[in-house]
């Protein structure tokens, strides 16, 4: 089996859950008989091609011209422009940037004119997004003919990539699987932004099969865009995670405080507000602990502001964005994770602390407080109980030692191969 397969980015260069869940999918896939030629529209020559072809798609040289300009598809493509609140990973002075530079940078060639052009990608989440977006497409139909012959199905990451899954099921006649990774919905709550709302649907309508990371995203795309419920499958996350206690390190803490920590986007979806609250109740009771925020978003300077407000900013940490090592350092530090998300269509963090032997704390609205039983689970809102059972843990060894050696238990039977062994039973019924 050969997929041609679209994604956004791919570790070492990532910026959030995408890029890790498509690095845990390609290596199960690979011990599968599964090839798979994976798309990024950057590729830096530093990517682990042990288990996966990466095609970089700044190295196409695409041919716009002869496309069907009364395809309602490509229609569409000539006039996305920036308008998309769809920006996670940017600090807030990038976010504010963004929107006094959006105007500048839009997509309006019109798809009937002839031209080639070889399109360098950035790759990431700013200003161009929606410009990437669409000249992705693009690129992506001109990746299928060039590879004709060499892939049977197509499979589309998230909906930066379903154009170009759809683009490249259009010149090759291949089926086309596409995975939600997250919906509008979980991003932006009932304010949705209708350009990405319409990229998910036409997305999942034109798909031979979707994907979805929990049964609760699942609804989310039988409801809320029509997908008929036979089309969509769930295919929980993975974990692939290695720890300072797998390499034999011991991490230094330099304080005999506990550590309490979130890591994330500092964004809406993530809940970060939440975790402030707790945290000065919790404070209130105890004070050798410490709080730690990993990560950045729009909502940094606000929680910044809030934690100072409450006065227990001397008790409180931020340490920017982490990855790789940094990551790993942090869950060694960690006596506690908490993952507070308002919505979370699945959420691999928390497997990620437990494999580091971490007690976590989650929201039940995750996807992942599907397949956990060691973790505790509470209502986002609900900042007393999220306190409680921190204060709980941090205070009853035998409670923390319990979640700790359970959950680990737990997480080492939560892998990868059971997504890949249920994606390649998809990819069969459609060849």
């Amino acid at each position: 089996m050969r997929v041609l397969m679209f994604g956004w980015e791919f570790p070492p260069h990532i910026a959030g859950g995408l890029g890790t869940a498509c690095y845990g999918l390609t290596k199960a896939l690979s011990s599968t008989d599964v090839e798979v030629i994976f798309v990024v529209p950057r590729a830096y020559g530093d990517e682990d091609q042990s288990y996966v072809r990466i095609q970089n798609a700044s190295d196409v040289e695409a041919q716009y011209g002869g496309l069907d300009v009364n395809d309602d598809f490509y229609k569409h493509m000539s006039f996305i422009h920036i308008n998309s609140n769809m920006v996670p990973y940017l600090s807030p002075e990038q976010y504010e940037e963004m929107y006094e530079e959006h105007e500048k940078h839009t997509f309006t060639r019109k798809v009937s004119d002839p031209w080639r052009e070889r399109y360098t990608f950035s790759g990431k989440y700013g200003a161009t997004l929606m410009e990437e977006v669409a000249r992705y497409a693009v690129v992506a139909a001109q990746i299928a003919k060039d590879l004709e012959g060499q892939f049977d199905v197509i499979h589309a990451h998230d909906w930066l990539t379903y154009y170009a899954g759809i683009a490249a099921k259009r010149v090759s006649g291949k089926p086309l699987v596409v995975h939600m990774h997250a919906t509008e919905f979980d991003r932006t709550g009932e304010n949705v932004n209708t350009i990405v709302y319409n990229i998910e649907r036409n997305g999942m309508h034109a798909a031979d099969k979707v994907c979805a990371v929990s049964n609760m995203t699942r609804q989310t795309c039988i409801e809320k865009y029509g997908v008929p419920a036979d089309k969509v499958v769930t295919v929980h996350n993975g974990v692939l995670f290695k720890t300072k206690n797998d390499e034999g390190e011991e991490v230094e803490r330099g304080v005999d405080d506990k550590i309490v920590t979130f890591l994330g986007r500092i964004t809406y979806q993530k809940g970060p507000d939440y975790f402030v609250e707790a945290a000065a109740k919790v404070l209130s009771r105890v004070d050798n602990v410490r709080f730690v925020m990993a990560g950045s978003g729009d909502m940094l300077n606000h929680v910044v502001r809030r934690v100072a407000k409450l006065g227990i900013a001397d008790r409180f940490h931020f340490t920017g964005f982490l990855k790789g090592d940094d990551v790993q350092k942090m869950f060694a530090l960690s006596d506690i994770y908490i993952m507070p998300s308002v919505s979370e269509p699945f959420g691999i963090s928390p497997l990620e602390a437990m494999r580091s032997n971490v007690p976590c704390v989650i929201s039940k609205q995750s996807g992942v407080a599907e397949v956990l039983d060691y973790a505790i689970k509470v209502d986002y809102w609900d900042v007393d109980a999220m306190a409680d059972a921190i204060y709980g843990l941090l205070m009853y060894p035998s409670a923390s030692k319990m979640f700790k050696d359970k959950g680990l238990e737990e997480v080492n039977t939560i892998k990868w191969d059971n997504a890949a062994e249920i994606l390649k039973k998809i990819y069969n019924s459609l060849v």
